[in-house]
C-alpha cells in the first residue's frame, strides 16, 4: 500500500526538521558548558576521521615534490626502530603528565601562601613566574652545554631531580623557598625541552633506519601529549580536591620519579658528537659561531623562538580574553555563566591532537615536506592569532554576543591545531639542521630571546591589554612565518645548483 502525505505535508515535515534541529542547537549552546562539550566531541570526531582517511586515500599518495620520494624510499620499520620509539616515548610521555599536572594549579598554589599575615600579592605571584622564565633563559644554555658533553639520558634525570625540588617546594610558606623552587624548576624545563629530543636524535643516528622515521617518532610523540595532557588535567582536579591546591604537584613527583626509573632502565647513555668540533667537549662560543655560519639553523631557531614566544604569551591571555567572549555571549541567560576552563583547556589539546594528526597526514600519506608544511601552518597560526586580537580589540564594534565567542573560539581552536603541529615540525627540522655536537646548546641558546620576549610582555600587560599582547603575538607569527618561507627558498636553491654531473662517455 503506498503511503501519501497530504496536501502540504512535505512541508510540515520540513517545518518540524528544521525546529527540531534548531532546538538541538539551542540546547547545546543552552550553558557554556554545553557548548564547549559539543566542542570537544566535534573535535573528536574530526581527529578520527583524519585518522581513518589515509586508508581511504592509500598510503602510496603523495603530492609533487622531493618528499614523495624520500616517503616511498623508507625502508620497513624494523624491530630496533620500534624499539627506539617505544623507549623514547614511555619515558617522554611520563615526563610531559609530570609537567602538565603543575600548570592548571601555578597559580591557586602560590595565590594560598601567607606572607606576613596577608595572602601572596599579584605582584609576589608575578615575581615567582618571571623567576621561572629567567632562570630557564639564564642557565639554559649552561644546562645545555653540560647535557651535550656529559650525557643527555644524565640531563634527562637531572630534569626529573630539578622539577621534584621545585614541585616540592610549593609545600613550603617561606618565600626564599619557593623562589629557589621556581629557579630549579626553570631550569628543569630548559632540560625538558632539549635533553630528551637529543638523545632520541643521538640513538636514532646510530640505529639504522631511524632517522627516516623520526618525523613519525615526534608526530606519535605530540599526539599522545594531548592525550596525556587531557588526562593530567583531570588527575590535576582529583588531587586538587583530595590535597589542596599543592596536590598536583605531589602527583607530579610521583610521575617524576617513575620517568626517573624507566629512564634508568631503558635508555643508554649517549653524548654530543664531537668529532666535527675544535675541542673534546663543546662550548658555549662554538655553538654561536655554528648559528651564525648556517643560515638554515638561524631560520629554525628563529622560528622556535618566535612560535614559542607568541604561544606563552597566548597561554597568558586566553583566560580573561575566552571569559569576556562567554560573559557578552551569555549576558541575561538565567543559567550559569562561569567559565568551564577544564573544558576549554580540553578542547585546546583536542585541537592539539588534531593538528599532531594532520602532521602525520601530510608526511606520512600526502608527501609534503616538512619544510613546506611548517611554512602553511605557520601562516594560518599568523590568521588566527590576528583574528584573535582583532576580536579582543576595543575596536571590534561589528561582532559582538554570541558570533564574537564563535569567532574567538574557531580562531583560538585554530591557533593550537597549529601549535599541534609545530612541536612534530620543529622536531624533525631540528633532527635535520642543528648539528649534534651542539645540539642542546644551540636549542637552549634560541631560548634567550624567547623568554626575553615573553617576559618584556609580561611586564607592560597593564598597557598592552589581551588585545594588544595577542597582536605581540600575530607579529611574532609573522616573523616565524617569514623565516620558515626563508628556510624553504634557501633549500629551494640548494637543490637547484646541485651539481648534475654527466658522464663524458653519454
Amino acid at each position: 500500500m503506498a503511503l501519501s502525505l497530504p496536501r502540504g505535508g512535505a512541508a510540515t515535515v520540513s517545518a518540524v526538521v528544521a525546529e527540531g534541529t534548531s532546538s538541538v542547537f539551542q540546547t547545546m549552546a543552552a550553558t557554556p558548558t554545553n557548548l564547549f562539550h559539543t566542542a570537544l566531541v566535534a573535535l573528536g570526531v574530526a581527529t578520527a576521521l583524519l585518522k581513518v582517511l589515509p586508508r581511504v586515500v592509500g598510503s602510496g599518495s603523495s603530492v609533487e615534490g622531493g618528499s614523495s620520494v624520500e616517503a616511498s624510499s623508507k625502508t620497513p620499520k624494523s624491530a630496533a626502530v620500534k624499539s627506539l620509539q617505544r623507549r623514547f616515548l614511555a619515558v617522554f610521555w611520563l615526563l610531559r603528565c609530570a609537567d602538565w599536572l603543575q600548570g592548571p594549579y601555578f597559580y591557586e598554589v602560590y595565590a594560598s601562601k601567607l606572607f606576613g599575615g596577608k595572602p601572596a600579592s599579584m605582584g609576589v605571584i608575578s615575581k615567582l613566574f618571571l623567576t621561572g622564565f629567567a632562570s630557564t633563559a639564564v642557565f639554559g644554555p649552561f644546562v645545555g652545554r653540560a647535557a651535550d658533553a656529559r650525557g643527555r639520558k644524565l640531563g634527562t634525570l637531572a630534569f626529573t631531580a630539578l622539577y621534584a625540588v621545585g614541585a616540592c617546594s610549593t609545600k613550603s610558606p617561606v618565600l626564599w623557598a619557593l623562589l629557589l623552587g621556581r629557579v630549579a624548576s626553570g631550569i628543569g624545563t630548559s632540560l625538558l625541552f632539549s635533553a630528551p629530543e637529543s638523545w632520541l636524535v643521538g640513538e636514532a643516528q646510530t640505529t639504522e633506519g631511524a632517522m627516516d622515521y623520526l618525523g613519525d617518532t615526534f608526530g606519535m610523540a605530540y599526539a599522545g601529549d594531548s592525550l596525556v595532557a587531557i588526562a593530567a588535567g583531570q588527575l590535576a582536579a582529583l588531587a586538587a580536591s583530595k590535597r589542596g591546591p599543592t596536590g598536583p604537584f605531589e602527583l607530579s613527583v610521583g610521575f617524576l620519579g617513575m620517568g626517573a626509573l624507566l629512564t634508568s632502565l631503558l635508555w643508554k647513555e649517549n653524548v654530543a658528537d664531537t668529532s666535527s668540533s675544535s675541542s673534546k667537549q663543546p662550548s658555549i662560543k662554538e655553538a654561536v659561531d655554528v648559528i651564525r655560519a648556517d643560515p638554515k639553523i638561524i631560520m629554525v631557531g628563529a622560528t622556535q623562538s618566535l612560535f614559542e614566544a607568541a604561544m606563552y604569551i597566548f597561554v597568558l591571555q586566553w583566560p580573561p580574553a575566552i571569559s569576556k567572549a562567554v560573559s557578552s555571549a551569555f549576558a541575561g541567560a538565567s543559567t550559569s555563566t562561569a567559565t568551564p576552563y577544564g573544558t576549554v583547556f580540553s578542547c585546546f589539546m583536542a585541537s592539539c591532537l588534531l593538528g599532531s594528526t594532520m602532521f602525520g597526514f601530510l608526511g606520512n600519506v600526502m608527501g609534503c615536506a616538512t619544510e613546506t608544511s611548517a611554512s602553511f601552518m605557520l601562516a594560518l597560526a599568523t590568521v588566527a592569532m590576528g583574528g584573535a586580537a582583532f576580536f579582543t580589540s576595543p575596536f571590534n564594534t561589528m561582532v559582538t554576543g554570541m558570533p564574537l565567542l564563535g569567532a574567538l573560539v574557531a580562531s583560538l581552536f585554530a591557533f593550537e591545531a597549529c601549535v599541534g603541529m609545530y612541536f612534530p615540525s620543529i622536531g624533525t627540522l631540528r633532527s635535520k639542521y642543528v648539528p649534534d655536537s651542539h645540539r642542546s646548546v644551540i636549542m637552549n641558546l634560541w631560548g634567550i630571546p624567547l623568554n626575553v620576549l615573553v617576559v618584556s610582555v609580561f611586564l607592560g600587560i597593564h598597557k598592552l591589554g589581551i588585545s594588544g599582547a595577542l597582536s605581540i603575538s600575530t607579529a611574532s607569527l609573522g616573523l616565524a612565518s617569514l623565516c620558515m618561507f626563508r628556510l624553504r627558498s634557501i633549500i629551494s636553491k640548494e637543490n637547484d645548483t646541485e651539481p648534475k654531473i654527466l658522464s663524458i662517455k653519454e
